[in-house]
């Protein structure tokens, strides 16, 4: 198959395309066509659902560092401008796998495999990513999802939108200065694991949430059309979009930016990870249409 094409996957209630540039979902449609998930427009952010690999957020100056290793590293990451391989494809599953060469050597200096698997059952999508160490020495790596949802939801157009947290926790936030995460915390926006959507509040931009947010919530409107959420390994949560922009982000990360006035090193960043020689770690979300 032409690496260039996008795969089509299938669960008879909800279909997907998955590009091979960043092993990035395109589309999630239900059965009758309805789209789910934002469809890029350059006007407000061309990303549909990137991959967030070696690191979550900025690095300071934006570079980071491995020990005595330094290079350039724009925010969020090499693996979401990458172009992965096709491994599998079913009729409802597809398998693509980066691995390192030469050019990404010269920025994290790693070998390591990358692989995301995209499956629908029935009206859910599961996104599965694991993540091998390679290479002889520990590997320091952050992680995340950036997936960006239709706001609102089709079916709801008109209502309001919320997220309500499966634990009902009012977890602390965060806001970024300069693109890097300061130590203090605000209070949090959540009432009792609730939090009515307005675009205002992201007029400073995301709502990072660094913990307490926990494995699950539902995005939509109450009684109404509702995205349901499954975090796996995922410890860390962001909900963000561009205000006016007819979409939502939530993100669920394992690692974040780095700390204001911290190093450029990896290993330093705020729930950072090191997997150990011939090791991998695995992190999902899983996405249930309720519509």
């Amino acid at each position: 198959m032409d690496q260039q094409t996008p795969i089509r996957i299938d669960s008879g209630a909800l279909s997907a395309t998955v590009s091979p540039l960043g092993a990035e979902l395109q589309t999630l449609r239900t059965a009758d066509g309805a789209e789910l998930l934002w469809h890029g427009d350059p006007a407000f952010w061309s990303g549909r659902a990137p991959i967030l690999f070696p690191i979550v957020g900025r690095a300071p100056g934006n570079r980071i560092a491995v020990g005595a290793h330094e290079a350039e590293m724009a925010q969020h990451g090499f693996a979401r401008r990458a172009r992965f391989t096709l491994d599998t494809h079913a009729p409802d599953t597809c398998r693509h796998i980066l691995r390192d060469t030469a050019e990404t050597r010269a920025l994290y200096p790693f070998a390591f495999r990358l692989a995301v698997t995209h499956r629908l059952h029935g009206a859910t999508l599961e996104v599965a990513v694991e993540i091998a160490n390679c290479d002889d020495r520990a590997m320091p790596f952050g992680f995340g999802f950036h997936p960006a949802f239709a706001w609102p939801l089709p079916g709801a157009e008109g209502q309001p939108h919320e997220i309500r947290l499966d634990n009902g926790a009012e977890p602390a936030m965060a806001r970024l200065h300069d693109g890097l995460l300061p130590t203090d915390r605000l209070p949090s926006p959540f009432r009792a694991g609730k939090l009515t959507l307005m675009p205002e509040q992201f007029e400073e931009d995301a709502m990072i949430f660094p913990a307490g947010a926990g494995a699950g919530l539902r995005y939509g409107v109450p009684g109404g059309p509702e995205l349901a959420f499954a975090f796996e390994n995922l410890p860390n949560l962001a909900l963000w979009t561009k205000p006016g922009a007819p979409f939502l982000c939530v993100e669920p990360w394992h690692g974040m930016a780095a700390q204001s006035g911290a190093s450029p090193q990896i290993s330093e960043r705020p729930y950072s990870q090191s997997l150990a020689p011939g090791a991998e770690a695995r992190f999902a979300y899983r996405v249930t249409a309720d519509l």
